[in-house]
């Protein structure tokens, strides 16, 4: 089968939407591109982010997926190309911006306070009060009910938002992130690499708050390096490879074995059965690569 990448002019030109029916995107970008100095870490990336939909970013270590979210997030200014938020070319200067223009990101080496009860952490920062002048406090009460129910809503039954967040799992602080963008207004959530230092199990559980988080229309983009995580999850798939996108596919047009034979790098694959193989003495190992070709040449575009 022919997987063909979604085209960049039909992107900007045909796709509206999926839930306001616009032609605008909560997000787009349109051949974005990062230069520090001479280095190229990112060049000509086309995607788009919408309202109720979760767009995967894959890609190894260095592909460029970090410098994709940076930009995004306000860390760091693109070069070339164009970063449009609803309509309206932009260019971050700064994460608080981001968050001002509904764009917020949940890291994988979370920022919380181990010790703090869970509602503490859920309002770090942005405490609500009672009381004014020298007679403010912080309205503990309130903090409480309201991290409970935002977690419900999102579907996290916590028995006690007074227990320390560090007896969470990872993948229920990676949850409790989740919820707290959501309440604090997000329109757009940047998950970085959110399964990677998780099992099977905690990848789940995050798997379906990012699926709770796209219901309630949220724009999600989830980059990961796997692809087992990224489909069951994923509306669009960009692949990054070395600062380069090498595909960008909707859902209908592409498989689980086709996305995971581009990641596995076929290319790359047969490089090094070639170079074993002169170097001999290894052909058990050239015999296990080529059947690894073999599994993944059905899975490669033509």
């Amino acid at each position: 089968m022919s997987t063909e990448p979604i085209k960049q002019e039909t992107l900007l030109q045909n796709e509206q939407d999926p839930l306001t029916h616009t032609p605008v995107h909560l997000m787009e970008l349109n051949g974005v591109g990062k230069r520090y100095g001479n280095i190229i870490a990112l060049s000509d990336v086309t995607m788009a982010v919408d309202n109720g939909r979760v767009t995967c970013v894959l890609g190894d270590n260095g592909a460029g997926k970090s410098t994709l979210i940076k930009i995004i997030a306000g860390l760091h200014q693109h070069d070339e190309g164009t970063f449009k938020i609803m309509g309206q070319d932009r260019k971050l200067t700064s994460p608080r911006e981001a968050l001002d223009a509904g764009i917020a990101s949940v890291y994988q080496d979370l920022a919380v306070v181990p010790l703090m009860p869970i509602w503490r952490n859920f309002f770090l920062g942005s405490e609500l009060t009672v009381g004014k002048g020298p007679f403010e406090r912080m309205d503990v009460k309130r903090m409480k009910t309201v991290t409970k129910k935002e977690l419900a809503d999102m579907g996290i039954d916590l028995r006690d938002v007074d227990q320390p967040i560090g007896q969470l799992s990872g993948g229920e602080r990676q949850c409790v992130a989740i919820a707290r963008a959501v309440y604090f207004g997000a329109k757009a959530l940047i998950l970085d690499e959110p399964t990677a230092a998780l099992g099977v199990k905690q990848s789940g559980v995050v798997l379906r708050y990012i699926l709770q988080a796209r219901d309630r229309g949220l724009g999600v983009i989830f980059i990961t390096h796997n692809p087992h995580h990224a489909y069951p999850v994923g509306d669009r798939f960009l692949i990054l490879k070395r600062g380069k996108s090498i595909g960008y596919y909707d859902k209908k047009d592409i498989k689980l074995d086709e996305l995971t034979g581009l990641m596995a790098g076929g290319a790359e694959l047969q490089e090094l059965a070639h170079e074993l193989a002169e170097l001999g003495g290894h052909s058990d190992v050239v015999q296990e690569v080529e059947s690894e070709i073999a599994g993944s040449g059905s899975q490669r575009p033509d």
